[in-house]
């Protein structure tokens, strides 16, 4: 029998478009409306689970969804135009939710009876600590101090990173399928069907739409079977968590939504400084950038281009900083980072084309000023979303894993530190969440609030918990005897802009700007 072998591969073979390469353009347009489709669900999510925590009304809420939709779009153009320029989308983050509840939950804020003056201050305050708190991220990156960091980092460590930016996002899948599963099952059934057994049927010659439109021909279907059995009454007696779930007209957003508005900084009013909050606030950035760097190195893979170097990934966090200022500005009420979603989707289609995200920018920015359009579609059930997530996060997980490739998993160390970094970057993370519903507050609990929300967002986060462990132990163990079996004779060559000849062509700035900011 012949020799079976599986030598590492820096690239991905079986992808069709690459970083600089483009489908047709009727192909682009479709694969950019794909990508606004699967932003929506974490758009209209967050919102909806914080303005009314704030004490907002429907039309705060709409209101929301339609700043966060357009300051997502700025964001995902300037990190496509100046930042890394991979072909990732930036959206709204859980991360920060925690330090927004404890803002929320102010006694100052918690005093003012009328709901929407509440909501009004609440807003400010979480845009004085959003704006803030993105100086770290700003700092970190124009300065290289995060680049500087990154030379700790080696495959063996960055592998459970990557692998739990998708499985660390395991209770946005299922569970939330769960919740309707009427819809949610046939949605993860279809887009398996389609995507993975009926890729190579083509009915129209040379276009692959079961492989390149999975999500827009799944969301239409289960779409249209949604409103079908919530217009013919299948919903009426249920509990309202089941109503909440697979209703499409529950979020009451077409109602609320305006025609035309066009979001500008502000709006709610002059923002709010506070020490605390703003502390606790950073706690969101620094997972936020954890986070960000984890989905960097995966979409580098899918977009078949070179690990992001240390200049192009701190370039990629200070832009990341100035979007979080941007939510400041604007009022998002909540932070940003890179879709992790989206990212999936790269694979699932197979097309890592930048040109797709700097489109589907703008259909963020066009659909979030014309209220009523964009509305429609934010109408989707969340269950939906969920059932894609559980494909797309998985498939995230895996590009994280495939970096084990390129070190040696006969080795015990390696065995040690990537299991121990995986377990605990899940396990950690769980404890702490099963305490704050439990208990209402996390297990880090003393009088100082700021204290609180900083720790307890950081040991929430696992692709912080991952970080912490496996570059912590992979710098500190038998590193002069392991280099190679952490993987650094491949990785090294990445560190710098110069070190591999394709850099230049997948990371140099347009318009000529590498000559006013060459890379260091």
């Amino acid at each position: 029998m012949a020799e079976i072998s599986h030598p590492p591969m820096e690239q991905l073979q079986d992808l069709e478009y690459c970083i600089d390469s483009n489908p047709p353009w009727a192909e682009t347009i479709l694969l950019a409306f794909q990508n606004y489709i699967l932003v929506l669900g974490t758009t209209v999510m967050i919102p909806s689970m914080l303005v009314p925590m704030m004490g907002g009304t429907d039309g705060d809420k709409i209101h929301v969804i339609q700043t966060l939709l357009f300051v997502s779009g700025i964001n995902t153009l300037l990190q496509a135009l100046f930042g890394t320029r991979l072909p990732t989308v930036v959206g709204g983050s859980f991360a920060f939710i925690i330090p927004i509840v404890y803002i929320t939950r102010d006694s100052s804020l918690m005093r003012i009876s009328d709901p929407h003056e509440r909501f009004i201050q609440t807003m400010r305050a979480v845009q004085g600590a959003l704006i803030l708190a993105s100086t770290i991220q700003i700092v970190l990156g124009y300065s290289q101090l995060w680049g500087m960091f990154s030379r700790f980092f080696s495959p063996l460590g960055m592998t459970p990173v990557i692998g739990l930016v998708g499985l660390g996002l395991f209770e946005r899948g299922f569970p939330a399928v769960g919740n309707c599963v009427e819809i949610g099952i046939p949605v993860l059934l279809l887009i398996v069907g389609l995507s993975q057994y009926m890729k190579h049927y083509r009915p129209f010659k040379d276009i692959p739409i079961f492989e390149r439109f999975p999500v827009l021909i799944c969301v239409s279907i289960v779409w249209l079977y949604s409103v079908i059995l919530t217009a013919s009454g299948a919903y009426v007696n249920r509990p309202a968590r089941t109503q909440d779930s697979c209703r499409t007209d529950r979020a009451n957003l077409i109602s609320s939504a305006p025609w035309f508005r066009f979001p500008y900084p502000f709006q709610w009013g002059a923002p709010t400084f506070d020490a605390g909050h703003t502390v606790a606030m950073m706690a969101s950035v620094i997972v936020s950038m954890i986070e960000t760097t984890g989905a960097f190195k995966a979409a580098s893979r899918l977009a078949i281009a070179t690990p992001p170097p240390a200049y192009v990934l701190s370039r990629g966090i200070g832009w990341q900083g100035i979007g979080v200022l941007l939510n400041g500005l604007f009022g998002t009420a909540i932070g940003s980072t890179v879709s992790v979603e989206n990212v999936g989707l790269l694979g699932l289609t197979r097309v890592g084309s930048r040109r797709v995200v700097e489109i589907s920018a703008g259909f963020m920015i066009f659909f979030a000023i014309l209220g009523k359009f964009g509305a429609v579609f934010a109408s989707i059930p969340f269950p939906i979303f969920a059932a894609m997530y559980c494909i797309l996060f998985g498939l995230v997980a895996s590009v994280g894993l495939s970096f084990l490739q390129f070190t040696n998993m006969n080795s015990m160390r390696n065995l040690i530190i990537t299991g121990l970094a995986l377990f605990l970057g899940i396990s950690v993370p769980q404890y702490f969440n099963e305490s704050l519903l439990t208990s209402g507050h996390g297990p880090v609990h003393t009088y100082a609030g700021w204290f609180n929300g900083f720790l307890n967002t950081i040991f929430l986060s696992p692709p912080t918990v991952g970080l912490i462990v496996a570059v912590l132990l992979d710098n500190t163990l038998d590193v002069e005897k392991s280099k190679k079996d952490r993987g650094m004779p491949w990785w090294v060559k990445f560190r710098t802009f110069r070190g591999d000849n394709r850099n230049e062509e997948f990371y140099t700035l347009p318009f000529n700007l590498n000559r006013f900011f060459p890379p260091t």
